[in-house]
C-alpha cells in the first residue's frame, strides 16, 4: 500500500478494500481503520471511532445507541453475523465481535457504512489505515 487515507467516497471504498488485500497478502495479525476526531461532547473529549478486522472478525466498541444502529445495519449484511458482545462494568459501551467471510470490496463497505450509519460520520469524513 502506498498510501494510508481517503475523503473522498470512492477513494475511501478503494483505500479500505486494499487495506484488505494487503492484510491478506501480508498475512498480517489485524488491520484497523480509524476516522478523525469530531472534538469534545459536553465537555468530555471523544475518541475517534474505529474498526478492526483479523481472522475474519471485525471488532468493535459501541455505545448503546450505536449497537441498536450496528444491529439495524447488519440487515444489509445478511452474510456478516454478531459472535460475541462484551460490556464489561468498568467500560461505557459494548465491545462487538461479527464475524464476516467475504471478500474486500464487501468487507471495505461494511467498514465504510459502519462508519456512516453507526458512527454518524457525513459523506465526505476522512478515514485512515492505521494499522496494516
Amino acid at each position: 500500500m502506498t498510501r494510508f487515507d481517503a475523503a473522498d467516497p470512492r477513494e475511501r471504498q478503494k483505500l479500505f478494500a486494499d487495506a484488505f488485500t494487503a492484510h491478506r497478502e501480508r498475512a498480517s495479525a489485524f488491520v484497523t481503520f480509524e476516522v478523525e476526531h469530531e472534538g469534545a461532547i459536553d465537555g468530555e473529549d471523544e475518541s475517534a471511532p474505529w474498526v478492526q478486522f483479523a481472522d475474519q472478525t471485525f471488532n468493535v466498541d459501541v455505545t448503546d445507541e450505536e449497537l441498536d444502529r450496528l444491529k439495524s445495519m447488519l440487515d444489509e449484511f445478511p452474510e456478516f453475523r454478531i459472535d460475541q458482545m462484551e460490556s464489561p462494568e468498568s467500560a461505557e459501551g459494548t465491545n462487538v465481535r461479527i464475524t464476516a467471510r467475504s471478500d474486500a470490496n464487501r468487507l471495505a463497505a461494511f467498514v465504510d457504512r459502519t462508519f456512516r450509519a453507526v458512527y454518524g460520520r457525513g459523506e465526505d469524513y476522512r478515514a485512515w489505515v492505521a494499522a496494516v
